[in-house]
């Protein structure tokens, strides 16, 4: 395997210090980091970017994520690892990542269940971590970059 280039974020100069202080900005809506990792983690096998699958999963095991949650991330509707607010941000996730899916993207019902686990500024937070999960997972599919390989 081999990437088509080199990831476009080291390629042209001050993209990935950019690109990752808008994350450390998404982090400052207080959403639990647990939360994050699990987020970026299920839009990233929705979009089958195995740069992030590898990576997020990695780095949640680092932070102390058991191996029964990250295993069953694809499944969260129905294991029994996740709290209520962790399955609406999930929810959330899915819709914000899958906005062909349906003529109403993010249905009131997801919106309004996320909404009643996290505040205004951590649902910002939220929807900029998976706005920003969507855009990494873009840049590596295009290219094919290769799970394991450092930037």
């Amino acid at each position: 395997m081999e990437a088509r280039i080199a990831n476009p974020a080291t390629v042209i100069p001050g993209a990935l210090p950019a690109i990752l202080g808008l994350a450390d900005v998404a982090k400052k809506g207080d959403v639990p980091e647990p939360t994050l990792e699990l987020v970026h983690l299920r839009v990233s096998q929705i979009n089958g970017c195995s740069v992030c699958v590898v990576m997020g999963t990695a780095n949640a095991r680092k932070s102390g994520e058991s191996d029964e949650r990250l295993d069953s991330v694809a499944v969260w509707r129905e294991a029994p690892y996740f709290t209520d607010a962790e399955r609406a941000a999930l929810a959330l996730a899915e819709c914000a990542t899958r906005l062909a899916d349906r003529s109403d993207p993010v249905p009131d019902d997801v919106w309004n269940e996320a909404a009643g686990h996290y505040n205004e500024k951590q649902l910002a937070g939220l929807t900029l971590w998976i706005g920003l999960t969507n855009f990494f997972n873009r840049l590596n599919a295009t290219t094919r970059q290769i799970a394991g390989v450092k930037w």
